[in-house]
């Protein structure tokens, strides 16, 4: 991958609310929406062109002996930050996951309604995106899925926290750790895609959880209510990757 193409996917990781490309407007309804991103601006060309792009739908699993994620979680988030896309939280240094003898730092992560990946065509109300780095540019992404059921706790602390107008970011004024909002299983399926916004850098490692954990339905209005609109990608084509599990 072109050396400019990991600078601008970094940026939009360590960056809350980037819009790249010149602050090129980009959204998910009307004339902006993802049928068009590629029309935007040609740095987005990879939204329509790319051959591996996230998200999808996953299903016709590959067996294969996936070593277990090697996770390193410490500290807590920082900040949380509504870009006007999602709700983002903004991690302290040092938390780090490992993969097949890779380690990717944790730098943010965000949430998607309803989730962008689906599950043998299965939608969930809601997915968590672990935006992770490595010392090479590289992405990986941690997804979790989140299923109606109990209330949950640790989104319930930072819900509270979350602004409610685009724009705007607050100090963590409660403890909300990236650990409280993985599943106790942490089996997964791992497939390559990209960014799931703009520019939809490709040869992004995708790494989601098998388990869900469970929202109320009341949480789930409540992000909805503040994002206006739903802020998830449809699902894009597979083609020839294999689902791995």
């Amino acid at each position: 991958m072109k050396k400019a193409c990991w600078s601008m996917a970094v940026a939009f990781v360590l960056v809350a609310g980037s819009s790249m490309a010149a602050d090129v407007h980009w959204s998910y309804t009307g004339e902006v929406a993802p049928a068009h991103w590629s029309e935007l601006d040609p740095a987005y060309e990879m939204c329509a062109k790319g051959m591996n792009q996230s998200p999808i739908d996953l299903t016709g699993f590959v067996e294969a002996d996936l070593a277990p994620i090697t996770f390193h979680y410490t500290g807590l988030a920082t900040e949380v930050v509504n870009n006007g896309h999602t709700i983002q939280a903004n991690y302290t240094a040092g938390s780090t996951i490992e993969v097949a003898g890779k380690i990717f730092q944790l730098k943010q992560f965000h949430f998607h309604s309803p989730s962008e990946n689906t599950i043998n065509g299965e939608s969930f109300p809601l997915e968590a995106h672990f935006v992770h780095v490595a010392e090479d540019g590289s992405l990986a992404v941690v997804s979790v899925l989140f299923q109606i059921g109990e209330e949950n706790e640790a989104l319930a602390r930072l819900w509270k926290q979350m602004p409610r107008k685009a724009g705007k970011k607050a100090a963590m004024a409660s403890q909300v750790r990236a650990q409280d909002l993985m599943p106790e299983d942490r089996d997964y399926y791992r497939y390559n895609g990209s960014l799931t916004t703009p520019p939809c850098t490709e040869g992004v490692l995708w790494l989601v959880m098998k388990q869900p954990l469970t929202i109320s339905k009341a949480q789930v209005d409540e992000f909805i209510h503040v994002m206006h609109h739903d802020n998830n990608r449809p699902v894009q084509p597979v083609h020839a990757r294999p689902v791995l599990q």
